[in-house]
């Protein structure tokens, strides 16, 4: 059967042979609206939502906006840049809620188009990078199965090795969770790069199934048959997963729901010290309980103690807060531990991947502002989040690093027992605690670990080694409760292996596509 050529035409082929030409001529303006319609419904399938079978029609449209022939590549990179545009400006449209600005010093007739413009610019860094993705389709070729082996598992390691990096929050790699935990069971084996990879073949086969010119039944096979396969795999890897076992802690969590636009106000600072005092002497009550009943220690979130500041009174039991803190010169986001009797920290473990501009701002000794944040000026520690303590080594996340799984896996090899994520989200919506919520549930069933997430706002929570939340405090709105975790030792695949199995697939289908 002959193929119409793109340039001038769209040829549809169902799955029972039934072909549909739509004439676009010359004009142009068809492929972009194809492109930013498939981009929003990619933003809007990301979490909080996380319903990945939204998310494959999505990425069906840009592997055909990519790989069908062109007179030029640069068409394929434009049409992926729109596609990329739209979709993280849907999807980090949170940003927009740093506006106003005045708290931190900015006028407010500039704050609005400083928010906009920063907001635009992260869409615009993922249109770049996606439009670089599809002109490297449209030249290897992206009709061919070897050529989508390759690219997606270019994508998956692409959004890994960003993550690691300033300029990352989300990806494709987190959309299937909280709407499919058994594709995120995935996690497991691979990462979030596996998922992402993974999801992008389904696409493709959902592409190929709709405008190929033969075999679209045996396409459409093949593509049902990924599906099913993805789906069964990770439901036997999280039902393997036993929650129930190890040693337990229970932790009191404090969220405070202090408003950060007021925190450093003295009536705000009053009011917060009044809330520890208050939870530390909760938690002596609570430590005097029975053995069921007693708790292990205190968690308090993100920037809950100013610099230098020691707890109200003396610690009754252990306690991790979020803090801050001088190390030389520099200045440290931290989260602090306080042994039993203690005041003053004699343990912690530093921020490593800071915020730029919010927390880690560029040359800020030649130049008198602290950034998009009221903390601005502080410095990363080493990389390691591995905390160790004398009732078993945690895994910590503050904030921003929740979106590194790389890391966490990484302490759970070297010897955490269980997950401390803890935060500040405010002033920003609900929509960035379902996010915050959905990757903390993917780094459960990456290493297989009880995470507790600490929060001013929320989420505070606790979620099991198989992605399913256990415990929730109300968001934001104070409020402080017991959350239990288990301690765990195994080892899943992707904390022994870390990407190892996507760059196999990588140098394997690189090696197929070469000699095909």
């Amino acid at each position: 059967m002959k193929r119409i050529p793109w340039g001038n035409s769209v040829t549809l082929y169902r799955p029972w042979r039934l072909r549909r030409q739509v004439t676009m001529g010359n004009d142009r303006r068809p492929r972009w609206i194809a492109a930013a319609m498939a981009g929003l419904l990619a933003g809007v399938a990301l979490p909080p939502l996380g319903w990945p079978w939204l998310l494959w029609p999505a990425l069906a449209v840009l592997w055909g906006l990519a790989a069908l022939p062109r007179p030029s590549g640069w068409s394929a990179v434009r049409v992926g840049a729109c596609w990329g545009l739209a979709a993280v400006l849907v999807s980090h449209r949170w940003l927009l809620w740093l506006h106003p600005l005045d708290w931190v010093g900015v006028p407010g007739p500039l704050s609005l188009p400083i928010c906009l413009a920063l907001w635009l610019a992260c869409g615009l860094a993922g249109g770049v990078l996606v439009g670089a993705w599809c002109g490297l389709v449209w030249r290897l070729d992206g009709r061919r199965f070897s050529t989508a082996l390759l690219m997606a598992a270019l994508w998956g390691i692409a959004e890994v090795t960003l993550s690691r990096g300033p300029l990352f929050w989300l990806g494709l790699g987190a959309s299937a969770l909280p709407g499919d935990r058994a594709l995120a069971g995935l996690a497991a084996i691979g990462g979030a790069g596996l998922l992402a990879a993974v999801q992008l073949l389904i696409g493709w086969g959902l592409w190929r199934t709709v405008v190929a010119t033969s075999w679209p039944l045996r396409a459409g096979g093949v593509t049902l048959a990924l599906v099913l396969a993805a789906h069964l795999l990770g439901l036997v890897l999280i039902s393997g997963s036993s929650a129930a076992g190890g040693s337990v802690e229970r932790w009191l969590v404090l969220q405070p729901a202090s408003p950060t636009r007021q925190k450093f106000l003295p009536e705000q600072q009053q009011r917060l010290l009044q809330q520890l005092g208050g939870a530390q002497r909760q938690a002596l009550v609570a430590a005097g309980a029975s053995a069921s009943e007693a708790i292990t220690g205190l968690l308090l979130p993100e920037g809950a103690l100013a610099l230098g500041q020691p707890l109200p009174q003396p610690a009754t039991v252990e306690v991790l807060s979020g803090g801050f803190r001088q190390e030389g010169l520099e200045q440290r986001s931290s989260v602090l531990r306080f042994a039993p009797g203690e005041r003053r920290a004699s343990h912690w473990i530093d921020k490593h991947r800071v915020v730029p501009l919010g927390e880690w701002v560029p040359l800020v000794g030649l130049w008198r502002w602290s950034g998009l944040s009221a903390v601005g000026g502080i410095e990363p520690g080493p990389p390691s989040r591995l905390l160790d303590r004398p009732g078993g080594a945690v895994g910590v996340a503050i904030c921003y690093e929740m979106s590194d799984g790389a890391a966490l896996a990484a302490a759970s090899r070297d010897g955490a027992l269980w997950l401390l994520a803890t935060a500040n989200l405010d002033p920003y919506p609900a929509m960035l605690q379902g996010q915050f919520r959905s990757l903390a549930s993917l780094r459960a069933i990456e290493t297989d670990r009880w995470l507790i997430s600490s929060a001013n706002t929320g989420p505070s929570l606790v979620v099991d080694p198989q992605g399913r939340l256990v415990d929730q405090l109300p968001p934001d709105r104070p409020a402080s409760g017991v959350l239990t975790v288990r301690h765990r030792s195994t080892l899943t695949p992707y904390v022994r292996w870390g990407e190892a199995p996507l760059l196999g697939i990588a140098a394997i289908a690189g090696l197929w596509r070469w000699r095909g």
